[in-house]
């Protein structure tokens, strides 16, 4: 289906819009009219759900962070144009009608992200594919800033009116020692110029909002049948917590399960030819139980074990998004017990069959701990692995999994994570859109690959100039938000370099502020950079997540030291924007002159805020890392910032366990000047001892990602790319030359290599 074949002109908007708010559209309130265009856009969606396909993709995520829904519907629908012109037309503004749009609380960083991103793509190229999770009622939490401290709150989202759509599917989830109602909710997912998919979100019937009081996050996180889908990844500091995970994965793979089922015999499966019916791709470990499982639930309807096992090993794949241990979930047995005592007989029976073929203990599913490695269960009995950027798929078969892949070559391969071209560029950078249009056409909307014929404008100066008049609208916007927001005045004609992703330690937020209290205490002798630099930060840390947290206590203590001294703030400022999300990711990245993306080197998978930063002109200063290193092949030495150790000689030292951080410290006085005046007088008259102490002793005496190593070049590599953009012209061709080669970063791209490769629909 195509735009042509659904026109929708803009009297048959207004009509409709004007019937559904019951009066005339100037005479309506944001609040009416968003309700209006939340209708008239489903309405509209629901007339392109298409049953094409007998087999079908379903890819189950514990988040997907969808971001506001209005506007990128109102794009993949072909109104956007109209709907706005429409509304200046009687004196309204779309921009503050999404001001009302509730962000929903459905994931947290990167692997939500991109679980969104491919699944806008899917509808988009036409496949016939679903999305399966849970339905959080408060998300990962509300951040706020006190005191320069983190504080959680809950990120309530569900208004009326919304974008869930009740269902009539309901299961029974038997645990050990109760059952609980399932409820799944469905939300509309477009396909720009094509079809309608659904994201299906299973919520409890039972939960019960009132067991968390106030601001507060904490709950009693052993009554589950009330709690089970209030919060994200609830706090597992405690066993109570670990247990609730387990829990949630069980309750969501369990309803995954039954749907895929019920929906593959609806169309004739005859469960033993379930692989013609069903892909189902397991995004990180969380979704492995879906495995075992299913298994269970195929004997129960009369398979044997040895059929259940093959058919299921046909069905499944796995993508790795993560080296990390803590992501590479490991569950005690005698924690599944306590709450899915149903799956251990089948998950021992797995791990048997796999001791009876190999002897090599590294690749048992049930170590001598008596730990399930759920990654394991996905290997051993799903029929593709992927990694998620050319870097880590080879660290996966040569380090990570090296063991399994000398066992399955064949099932292993790469699937370069993409981002989704309608929101990234086309909704959040109007102004760069409609310059790329006017020179090139707008074919790059679907066929991201035509972007390289910009490059064709490299000399053009006039080009150029309106690249840089768009970059610096763009930081004048973020500006004034940040200023309404945050009471913060920023300097739209400094260097804004931005980072904001997930805070943890391996994405090295603390080395970038280690960087910033280097350069304050070279302004206070006296020597200025080579331009004003704001550096933006965004980044929410895990509750229980004590390092992470102080290191935005760090951030926003500097924030505080930079905004407070005159001396400083003309040629330094250091801001946190409170609250990061999909919404103020969307006001930033197109206003980013420098991108940080500065992961220890073999740490990050991929990395996917690169990729939007890079298709909106900002130039990368990274690591040789995730994404970074293809980025780096298709842009070229001179278009992006790398510094750092390589990821060999980060995986040797690893393994030789030969770092020791107070080495560094104390052969580079600079490095040894910045570490030390975390815990300076002047410091800790505005932040806490507690928090500045602990971090300074954790990189003094751990510093496990290793941040000392790379502290030298990356304070040269910055302060090169800092001096290289006061020449406009030659930085303005370095922005060109990102935008006119992200198109290969499209998740376009991503979902039919998938597709090609894994799901083949």
């Amino acid at each position: 289906m195509t735009t042509a074949q659904q026109t929708t002109d803009k009297q048959t908007i207004e009509n409709t819009l004007r019937t559904l708010c019951k009066k005339e559209i100037s005479q309506c309130t944001a609040e009416e009219l968003y309700g209006g265009l939340l209708c008239l856009t489903q309405d509209m969606a629901a007339k392109r759900v298409s049953t094409e396909g007998k087999k079908k993709l379903y890819y189950i995520s514990a988040e997907f962070l969808i971001g506001k829904l209005l506007s990128n519907n109102l794009i993949n629908l072909g109104i956007f144009d109209q709907v706005k012109e429409l509304l200046a037309q009687n004196g309204k503004s779309l921009s503050e009608i999404e001001e009302i749009e509730p962000e929903p609380s459905l994931g947290n960083g990167g692997l939500g992200r991109l679980a969104a991103c491919f699944l806008d793509s899917i509808a988009t190229l036409g496949l016939n594919g679903d999305g399966i999770g849970l339905n959080y009622h408060f998300g990962l939490f509300k951040q706020v800033f006190s005191n320069n401290l983190q504080q959680e709150t809950p990120n309530p989202w569900m208004d009326n009116p919304s974008w869930l759509t009740k269902t009539e599917v309901s299961y029974p989830i038997s645990f050990k020692n109760f059952t609980l109602n399932s409820r799944l909710y469905d939300i509309q997912v477009t396909g720009y110029n094509n079809r309608t998919n659904k994201l299906h979100l299973f919520d409890v019937e039972s939960v019960d909002e009132n067991l968390v009081s106030g601001d507060s996050i904490t709950f009693d996180k052993e009554n589950v049948p009330k709690n089970l889908t209030l919060f994200l990844y609830p706090d597992d500091s405690d066993e109570a917590g670990h247990l609730l995970r387990i829990y949630q994965q069980y309750f969501m793979v369990s309803n995954a399960a039954r749907l895929i089922l019920d929906e593959c015999t609806a169309k004739g499966c005859n469960l033993y030819d379930l692989p013609d019916y069903a892909a189902i791709q397991i995004n990180d470990t969380h979704p492995t139980m879906v495995i075992p499982e299913l298994i269970r639930l195929l004997m129960e309807r009369g398979m044997d074990m040895d059929s259940a096992i093959e058919v299921v090993s046909k069905t499944c794949a796995y993508t790795n998004h993560t080296i990390l241990a803590e992501a590479l979930e490991k569950w005690p047995i005698s924690y599944l017990k306590q709450c899915v005592p149903q799956l251990v007989p089948i998950i021992e029976i797995l791990d048997d069959r796999i001791r009876r073929r190999f002897e090599n203990e590294d690749v048992a599913i049930i170590d001598r701990g008596d730990r399930v490695h759920m990654a394991h269960i996905d290997i051993h009995y799903g029929f593709a692995v992927n990694g998620v950027a050319a870097l880590h798929t080879d660290i996966l078969k040569n380090n990570e999994l090296n063991a399994f892949y000398q066992l399955y070559p064949e099932k292993f391969s790469n699937k370069t994570n993409g981002i989704t071209f309608r929101r990234w560029l086309l909704h959040c950078n109007p102004k760069l859109t409609a310059l790329i249009t006017e020179l090139i056409g707008d074919s790059y909307r679907q066929d991201a690959s035509q972007l390289e014929k910009l490059w064709e404008f490299q000399d053009d100066e006039k080009v150029l100039n309106r690249l840089m008049a768009i970059k610096k609208e763009n930081k004048q916007a973020l500006a004034d938000y940040v200023q309404e927001k945050q009471g913060l005045v920023l300097d739209a004609d400094s260097v804004f370099d931005i980072q904001v992703k997930r805070l943890h330690e391996y994405k090295r937020q603390q080395l970038n502020a280690l960087y910033l209290i280097h350069e304050y205490l070279e302004i206070k002798r006296g020597k200025r950079p080579a331009a004003p630099v704001t550096a933006i930060f965004g980044a929410k840390a895990a509750p229980a997540y004590t390092i992470a947290k102080d290191i935005i206590h760090l951030i926003l203590c500097l924030q505080e030291l930079t905004e407070n001294d005159p001396e400083v703030s003309p040629w330094l400022r250091v801001v946190m924007v409170e609250n990061y999300n999909v919404t103020l990711a969307e006001k930033l990245i197109p206003a980013c002159d420098i991108s940080e993306q500065i992961s220890l080197a073999s740490k990050e998978a991929s990395g996917t805020g690169n990729m939007k930063f890079m298709l909106n002109g900002a130039v990368t200063l990274g690591t040789d890392d995730g994404a970074n290193v293809e980025i780096h092949e298709l842009v070229g030495n001179e278009n992006i910032y790398i510094f750092g150790d390589s990821s060999e000689e980060v995986i040797k030292r690893y393994h030789e366990a030969s770092y020791c951080s107070k080495d560094y410290y104390e052969k580079d006085e600079e490095l040894k000047e910045a570490v030390d005046f975390m815990i300076s007088e002047t410091m800790l008259e505005i932040g806490s001892k507690e928090h500045l102490v602990r971090l300074y002793n954790e990189l003094l005496n751990k510093d496990w990602f290793m941040t000392f190593p790379d502290f030298k070049d990356y304070v040269k590599t910055k302060n090169q790319a800092l001096t290289d953009h006061q020449d406009k012209k030659a930085w303005a061709k370095k922005m060109l030359k990102n935008i006119s080669q992200a198109g290969y970063f499209s998740s376009d791209r991503t979902i039919e290599e998938y597709n090609r490769d894994i799901w083949k629909l």
